[in-house]
């Protein structure tokens, strides 16, 4: 059920769906008589692609919702833990650690070391099933932690964690009303507050992993379309 869930919501997002609305507009074409249609619904399919990997549109859609909490910064007091949330790894030994996590998790990760190293005597939190491969991604991540410096004793692990929800639950049997700092992808955040307020946890939010930047480096980049924008739309 989970990973159909998982199937379903990533049939949803903006690529793999007007790639489907492509493809019965060419059934249409190749298998009935509603040629004119079928025209119409390619033509669709063909423009929504362009305009989601334009930046003036991915980013203008992207942006409000990274931009609904803003950056960490030091907050006086005492940081009980800092929970970094987990999001996708390879295992592959011939490449560094660094590299088997996926970018947002990486980014993730850093982020959370960061606000680690503000607090003396905080835990990390690090979530993340292992999604059919030898090794969690908890696990994936505490390794590259390791290797940045922090202390094995500093790292509690979150190994059978699947989603969010799961997640906030897990984590709230622990924490409970101490103090902890949520790091995720700025897109994330505002869900992933949901479900840990839900859960009875108040977290400090951290977002990272901003996307959406309205300034770009070459003026062309901002007036053709490309991947990276394309990716801005996938959350």
């Amino acid at each position: 059920m989970f990973e159909l869930k998982k199937v379903m919501s990533a049939l949803l997002m903006p690529l793999p769906a007007l790639l489907l609305i492509g493809l019965l507009g060419l059934a249409l074409i190749s298998f009935t008589t509603k040629r004119k249609t079928g025209c119409f619904v390619v033509l669709f399919s063909f423009v929504g692609l362009f305009l989601v990997a334009f930046q003036p549109v991915s980013t203008k859609l992207l942006m409000p919702l990274e931009r609904e909490h803003k950056a960490f910064l030091p907050v006086s007091g005492t940081i009980d833990y800092v929970m970094v949330l987990g999001n996708g790894h390879v295992v592959d030994d011939e490449i560094p650690p660094t590299s088997q996590l996926s970018r947002a998790a990486l980014m993730r990760l850093t982020e959370g070391i960061r606000i680690l190293r503000m607090y003396p005597g905080a835990k990390l939190i690090l979530s993340g099933y292992d999604g059919g491969s030898e090794i969690s991604h908890a696990r994936m991540m505490a390794n590259v932690a390791l290797a940045l410096g922090v202390a094995k004793s500093d790292i509690i692990l979150l190994e059978d964690a699947k989603d969010t929800w799961e997640e906030a639950r897990q984590a709230a049997a622990f924490v409970q009303q101490k103090e902890i700092v949520l790091v995720t992808s700025a897109s994330h955040m505002s869900r992933a507050l949901y479900e840990f307020n839900a859960a009875g946890i108040k977290p400090i939010p951290a977002p990272t992993n901003f996307l959406a930047i309205d300034e770009v480096s070459q003026p062309w980049d901002k007036y053709s379309p490309k991947a990276r924008y394309l990716e801005q739309t996938e959350l």
